[in-house]
């Protein structure tokens, strides 16, 4: 959640915040209003506990009528007491209440306006020009098909729309992608995770996730466990309530899971195959830091997703998200997107997303401070930051942009080691 001491201090730049988000800016006056009542509540409970102690004093030196006249009157305060008391809580609740449905504080440079009003930070390589080839690109569907990679179909059959079957050398490409993903973040020292799928409402929450209204998210009633959308989540949960020693820098996890997504409200968008689905398969690069390296971690997090996507050759974008597109948690996020020939377009392959404090305090995880001696100086809320490394989606670009004239796939060359060596995905 947001710093109400931060909001308290300068709302005008939260209710800029919003205004970029094109969220509902009224809410910071609401808590501004809410945090005078709870503070001002607060102030009466302990006067009047104040007042109470006070005449306990009183009572035990008192005798005869006094004590008695004092014990009715301590009586009648104590009643007033919890009264306060009670207020000072509800007060609390509002405010806390009011606190989280605001989003983080966009950073300073986010573009302002929605989904379509990013910034295109960079163009890297050049879609390929298949008149040039002489033939018309498949798509990557047709392809998976005629290599025997994708089963929609089948899919269908067993879970409904919108999941399928990878197998064959679909099975070995995911695997290989996802393989080259976890050997690459290892070697930039982070530390791998197969992390859980299901986890308690409390670490969805944490992580920026509204379970009472996001219809993105499979819940499991009964257990009262949620199905996540990515590893983010429990490797944010992973330290929630700690205290982390960031002295010799940032703390980084590369999250394997499966991962699934209801994709509410995306009826009749990409309902060919395996570019918008129910369950897919991730490598996430999750960091905790300082709040001073954050910034830095983030332009670090894309330079590893941008060394991945040349490794499969594929001509991709880096774009700036706007602020009315970035998710609850994220004050800034990069995406990289690949061009898919069939499509016309680029699609997006990675995304990350620099989150502040936005997590890590709802998450109650927070880095000691130290001194130049070394001597303990207190703790503060500590920064986290994710990153997409390598996604089933990424199947989609590298089938299309590396297709053949017959229908087979040339394998890109970083690729191949962990395919046994094959160089081409061959149709049956």
């Amino acid at each position: 959640m947001i710093d109400v001491n931060e909001l308290r201090a300068n709302p005008e730049r939260f209710r800029a915040s919003q205004r970029a988000r094109g969220a509902d800016e009224s809410l910071v006056d609401a808590v501004v209003a809410a945090d005078t009542a709870r503070r001002d509540a607060i102030n009466r409970y302990e006067s009047l506990r104040a007042e109470q102690n006070a005449y306990g004093k009183k009572v035990a030196q008192a005798k005869g009528e006094e004590k008695q006249a004092l014990l009715a009157e301590v009586k009648e305060l104590a009643s007033r007491v919890k009264a306060a008391q009670a207020a000072s809580d509800a007060a609390q609740a509002e405010q806390e209440a009011l606190v989280r449905r605001i989003p983080n504080l966009v950073e300073d440079g986010v573009p302002e306006g929605g989904e379509d009003d990013f910034e295109v930070i960079k163009t890297v390589g050049e879609p390929r020009d298949f008149s040039k080839d002489g033939f018309e690109p498949r798509d990557h569907l047709e392809i998976g098909e005629l290599i025997g990679a994708i089963d929609m179909e089948r899919g269908a059959k067993v879970s409904g729309a919108r999941f399928y079957f990878l197998k064959g050398v679909g099975a070995r490409l995911e695997i290989a992608l996802l393989n080259m993903a976890m050997d690459q973040a290892v070697a930039a020292g982070f530390t791998p995770m197969i992390t859980p799928t299901l986890v308690r409402p409390e670490t969805m929450q944490g992580t920026g996730f509204d379970v009472a209204h996001d219809a993105e998210i499979y819940r499991l009633a009964e257990d009262d466990l949620y199905l996540v959308g990515t590893s983010e989540v429990p490797l944010a949960g992973y330290h929630a309530d700690e205290i982390l020693d960031l002295s010799d820098g940032p703390i980084r996890y590369a999250g394997w899971s499966s991962c699934y997504r209801r994709e509410a409200g995306s009826h009749g968008k990409d309902t060919r195959g395996i570019i918008r689905v129910h369950q897919f398969n991730k490598v996430e690069m999750f960091s905790y830091t300082t709040v001073d390296e954050a910034a830095a971690e983030h332009e670090r997090l894309l330079a590893w997703e941008e060394e991945m996507l040349a490794k499969v050759e594929l001509p991709y974008r880096v774009i700036h998200t706007a602020a009315g597109d970035l998710g609850t948690s994220a004050a800034r996020k990069y995406d990289c997107e690949a061009w898919v020939p069939t499509q016309n377009a680029y699609r997006e392959l990675t995304s990350t997303s620099n989150c502040t404090t936005f997590q890590a305090r709802r998450l109650n995880v927070r880095e000691r401070l130290t001194g130049e001696g070394g001597e303990k100086k207190g703790t503060r809320t500590a920064a986290t930051l994710n990153g997409t490394l390598a996604t089933t989606r990424w199947i989609v670009a590298i089938l299309e942009h590396h297709q053949n004239p017959d229908g087979s796939v040339t394998v890109p060359a970083a690729l191949r080691p962990y395919l046994g060596g094959l160089e081409v995905l061959p149709v049956l």
